[in-house]
């Protein structure tokens, strides 16, 4: 098989993959009142997601967080605030065609400026010198997209080792995916070892939330879904969230 028939069968998975998942949430919506997640219905799956739960906590406490502990007490800040600023200057490719999809003009021209600055003049983006310059950083992906022209969240979703999501993002995921600049790294070696990388880094910068959440919530499952859902709703609407939603 060529490799433009296999772009074609991967594009054709990933359309189908969107598709449905779009008619699953719709489904779901058509359920719901006119908020993206009532509370009734946010979470239908809870018996489900609480086993996913417990699954990923197992696999996080024994692999994910200590190695991201190491991480954070063996590799120097500078070093570290080094990694995030190239993985969000990679990001910011796929920042830049989902603002552009959502018709967000300063939006497009901010992370525009942000790559082209931060490539060129902050080492291939290891510097943030944008934010330094006060260029904002505007973070979307496609299941924003989706949701910012309308298509509903539909109900809470966990997904083994991918975390927190909803059928809405879910569906998302095969496009953010092809979007990712790191995936398109055809040296394969190169690019796993920068996708354990980035896990690593990731997972470095949410262990103080994750310390707060376990001294503070009674049930960190419920915690973590609701925090989840504010948050993705919020970032959907930019921070304006609706009156009936919120």
């Amino acid at each position: 098989m060529t490799m433009k028939a296999r772009r074609t069968q991967t594009a054709r998975r990933a359309g189908a993959a969107v598709a449905l998942g779009l008619a699953a949430g719709l489904a779901f919506a058509q359920a719901e009142a006119p908020g993206e997640a009532s509370p009734r219905n946010r979470d239908p799956l809870e018996s489900f997601n609480r086993g996913v739960y417990r699954f990923n906590d197992g696999v996080d406490r024994a692999v994910l967080r200590p190695v991201a502990t190491a991480y954070q007490d063996v590799v120097p800040q500078f070093a570290r605030t080094g990694v995030t600023n190239f993985f969000n200057n990679l990001g910011d490719v796929w920042n830049l065609a989902n603002n552009v999809l959502q018709f967000k003009l300063q939006g497009s021209a901010e992370t525009f400026m942000r790559l082209n600055v931060n490539t060129v003049f902050g080492l291939g983006g290891l510097l943030d010198i944008a934010s330094e310059a006060g260029i904002e950083r505007h973070n979307e992906d496609f299941g924003q997209t989706l949701g910012y022209w309308g298509v509903p969240s539909g109900p809470f979703l966990m997904l083994p080792l991918l975390g927190p999501s909803t059928v809405r993002d879910t569906a998302a995921l095969p496009v953010d995916f092809q979007g990712d600049a790191l995936g398109h790294v055809h040296d394969i070696p190169a690019r796993n070892s920068l996708s354990a990388l980035r896990v690593v880094e990731r997972r470095a910068g949410l262990l103080r939330a994750t310390r707060l959440l376990d001294d503070a919530a009674l049930d960190p499952y419920a915690f973590m879904r609701d925090a989840y859902l504010q948050r993705r709703l919020s970032e959907v609407h930019d921070g304006q969230i609706p009156g009936d939603e919120e």
